[in-house]
């Protein structure tokens, strides 16, 4: 890491260093996180080195304060070492930075978009109590209730490392508030979750290659809220993708995020290209994604969530859907870094 920081240290001090502004930008964060967590750590030893002293002196002459300073200190330095330990398992490129976060109500009508706000909802508190911040990008209603689809933008230290844990199919089993029989169904919600990224060498975007339609932004329900046609629609014609933004007053400001979502999903589908070259090496089969869920959510007839890539269970559903997922994300990035080791 140290030879890392060097690298780009002399890389900044070039003189033509700031001639990509987005680009040295990128640098600038990339080079301060990695300063932070060699802190951290020098921190962390500055701490272990001073305990140890007043283990020292505790040998020499008993002394009940300091025996108990040693032993709160001793604690302190666990958990920041567990902390500190764990952070190793976001070694990607981009989970040190923000995400994007796409939520896709699938089949199941009504109840799939009631279960994609739910989502919404959950994913909004887990970024509150986590000290990130959310923003809705894009969100398209259900005409009777919830959402068909809804985009955010996850900002904070690692959002992407934690969020990429929740990339996949999301299964709920309820009774259906919406069925008159009180009929028990099944509904599916996909969450796409991708790395943010700023125009850079990494993603080139031909203009040639992009469909631009301009139109009114429409509110809940899909009644008109502005006379104005300021919400964007941009195809990228090669790879079929297409993304709308709509919440912002101008129409350039929907532009400017509806192509930072568009970039971010180009990095992602050049990455899932990259994964089955290698997969494909490794003799792994590759499955629709859609058709396998990574964790269902049981309302009825009894109450649990599961995982199903690490076998991670509870039965507190209810602190789970209002955001308290940690547990879940943790165990993935555990078993994650399993797999790679294999």
């Amino acid at each position: 890491m140290v030879t890392k920081i060097n690298e780009l240290e002399y890389l900044v001090s070039s003189p033509d260093f700031w001639n990509d502004s987005m680009q040295a930008q990128s640098t600038m964060k990339t080079l301060s996180n990695l300063n932070k967590t060699v802190e951290d750590w020098e921190s962390l030893e500055s701490e272990i080195d001073s305990t140890v002293e007043m283990l020292e002196l505790i040998e020499i002459d008993f002394d009940t304060e300091i025996f108990q300073e040693v032993l709160r200190e001793t604690k302190e330095i666990q958990l920041t070492l567990e902390k500190l330990s764990f952070r190793l398992n976001f070694s990607g490129q981009y989970d040190s930075g923000d995400a994007i976060l796409a939520i896709h109500a699938g089949a199941g009508g009504v109840d799939s978009q009631d279960w994609a706000s739910i989502l919404l909802r959950m994913y909004t508190r887990w970024s509150d109590q986590n000290g990130f911040d959310s923003k809705v990008l894009d969100v398209s209603y259900g005409e009777e209730a919830g959402i068909k689809s809804v985009v955010l933008q996850i900002s904070g230290d690692y959002a992407f490392g934690n969020l990429k844990s929740e990339k996949g199919v999301h299964r709920l089993v309820r009774i259906s508030p919406f069925d008159n029989d009180h009929a028990r169904h099944t509904s599916f919600a996909l969450a796409e979750v991708l790395p943010q990224v700023d125009q850079s060498l990494e993603v080139d975007i031909n203009d040639d290659d992009l469909k631009i339609d301009v139109f009114r932004a429409g509110g809940h329900g899909g009644q008109n809220v502005q006379k104005n046609s300021t919400a964007i629609r941009i195809t990228h014609i090669p790879s079929g993708i297409v993304v709308v933004c709509q919440n912002e007053r101008s129409q350039r400001q929907n532009k400017d995020i509806a192509m930072k979502i568009l970039m971010s999903r180009l990095l992602d589908l050049e990455q899932q290209k990259q994964n089955e070259k290698m997969d494909q090496l490794k003799g792994k089969h590759i499955s629709a994604e859609w058709g396998n869920q990574i964790r269902s959510y049981v309302l009825h007839p009894y109450q649990m969530v599961k995982d199903h890539r690490t076998g991670m269970e509870t039965s507190k559903i209810d602190a789970v859907l209002d955001g308290e997922i940690n547990d879940f994300i943790n165990s993935y990035l555990i078993h994650l870094v399993g797999d790679k080791n294999v």
